[in-house]
């Protein structure tokens, strides 16, 4: 939301009144309301970003603190890892692409392309395959998500092989690739 928009919503909030169910002359819209209403970006508020971001180091420390197999050692990297961003602007530790491993990396990746496309989700619809792809590519260009391995992602059809196996049918669109932001077919 614009910071234009932001402030014509505490307008509308702060600058009209209406009488409540107890005669009480009140504010259109309550603090509360309009906090929730502003967010520049997604849906949560400052408050409930602090909460999610909270189980990501929770996991990490659960996980950290587990004697895992000596083949399993990186688990907690793989598992925490996807929060990062390539550019060092993630969460929790603000690790860079060239401090997170290649398996930590295609995590990214696969977490956000699955959340996406998810369907089982009671506040959203499963996007398309073209809508996610745009989405990704854009995240791509912005430096959340690594640029080469999301190149290997949409030039061997990692996605479409993922889509036939998980997706409904009608999620699978056709996808022009020359229209995802920052690919090059």
């Amino acid at each position: 939301m614009s910071t234009e928009a932001q402030e014509r919503v505490k307008q509308i909030g702060t600058g009209r009144s209406w009488t409540d169910v107890s005669g009480k002359r009140t504010d259109f819209l309550s603090a509360d309301e309009i906090k929730n209403l502003t967010i520049a970006r997604g849906t949560l508020t400052q408050e409930e970003r602090q909460t999610i971001n909270h189980h990501i180091v929770a996991t990490i420390k659960m996980l950290e603190a587990l004697p895992w197999p000596t083949h399993l050692r990186n688990v907690p990297e793989y598992a925490g890892g996807h929060h990062e961003r390539m550019d060092g602007k993630g969460y929790p530790r603000g690790l860079t692409r060239e401090q997170m491993s290649i398996q930590a990396r295609v995590m990214g990746i696969a977490d956000i392309f699955e959340a996406l496309t998810a369907k089982d989700r009671p506040y959203k619809r499963g996007k398309t395959l073209s809508e996610s792809l745009k989405i990704l590519g854009n995240f791509r260009q912005n430096g959340h998500v690594d640029p080469d391995l999301f190149d290997v992602f949409v030039r061997k059809k990692v996605y479409l092989r993922y889509a036939q196996q998980f997706l409904d049918r009608e999620q699978i669109d056709e996808v022009d690739e020359s229209k995802i932001p920052g690919f090059v077919p």
